[in-house]
């Protein structure tokens, strides 16, 4: 994480973009402040939007009670094995965020997601 936040501080302060400001603000917050994102709850958020990458500063977590999973581009700062399993069976990817740095250095063609934040 260390590096990743050295990185997202070099592209928040040299690319006017907010998303990379956003992504360094959520790498410096706690594991209580980055919660899970389950693979259903992305697909939902995702319906209509194929052809961006998902972005969530966190853990991207299955569920079994989604049948088909879409193809999705995602990244996170961690998947489980079943979850990555069923996204590059699905057809789609899974991508770290030194990944997503090149391929997009100012966040266009993402959609920014957070998981659940309950009390």
């Amino acid at each position: 994480v260390k590096l990743l936040v050295k990185l997202y501080r070099f592209l928040a302060r040299r690319t006017d973009s907010n998303f990379n400001k956003v992504v360094l603000k959520r790498l410096y917050m706690s594991k209580v402040n980055r919660p899970p994102m389950s693979i259903s709850r992305m697909a939902r958020y995702m319906k209509g939007k194929e052809d961006k990458t998902a972005v969530i500063v966190g853990t991207v977590t299955d569920d079994v009670r989604l049948l088909s999973v879409p193809k999705l581009s995602i990244c996170a700062l961690r998947f489980t094995s079943t979850v990555r399993a069923r996204i590059v069976k699905a057809g789609g990817q899974c991508i770290t965020f030194d990944q997503l740095a090149l391929q997009s250095p100012t966040g266009s063609g993402t959609v920014l997601l957070r998981g659940p934040k309950l009390a």
